[in-house]
């Protein structure tokens, strides 16, 4: 017998019979339905997730579970095993393990590592950032899509590429050479 069925059933029957008892094996019945749905629905939401593997499907996603103000930043384990108390101190952990050659300086990120790009690094980045490469990301985009937080459409990018990727190409290596992603 299906679990609904004997939480139903067990439900009309206490109604019937209006007895204690009957009222306690159905708070039972009724608690064993609702564990199995809690496992079920984090079951495929796992499932879910772990199938996204595209770009316009985890944007999707991003754009669903963003939309609720409401959603705070949970709490992380320190390595000292003690959960973090604030926000902050969730993003201070988030910082310190994502970025750990950078240095906070009166609210503005500065890499360590800034002037430290061989020409090495320089010439290595050349052969991974290429033209044709950043007008494939571009491309590979769809047009019409919702503008991330700086607010430019894609499809303004799709259309100056010819003027736009030379400078673009400049700034991914700069920013691949020196380990410093510019805050928008």
């Amino acid at each position: 017998m299906s679990l609904r069925r004997e939480f139903r059933g067990r439900f009309n029957r206490c109604r019937a019979d209006n007895k204690s008892s009957s009222w306690e094996l159905y708070r039972e019945a009724k608690w064993r339905y609702r564990k199995e749905v809690r496992k079920a629905s984090k079951e495929t939401w796992r499932t879910y997730c772990s199938s996204v593997n595209d770009l316009p499907r985890s944007g999707m996603l991003h754009m669903a579970l963003s939309r609720d103000p409401k959603t705070r930043l949970g709490y992380l384990v320190l390595p000292t095993g003690e959960r973090t108390q604030s926000e902050g101190e969730t993003l201070d952990l988030l910082f310190a393990t994502r970025f750990p050659v950078s240095a906070a300086v009166e609210g503005v990120v500065v890499p360590a590592a800034t002037c430290r790009a061989t020409r090495l690094q320089w010439r290595v980045n050349e052969k991974i950032i290429t033209y044709r490469r950043v007008e494939w990301a571009i491309d590979s985009f769809a047009p019409y899509k919702r503008p991330e937080m700086d607010g430019i459409f894609l499809a303004l990018l799709q259309e100056g590429r010819e003027i736009l990727i030379p400078y673009l190409v400049r700034i991914f290596r700069a920013c691949l050479a020196t380990g410093y992603v510019p805050a928008l």
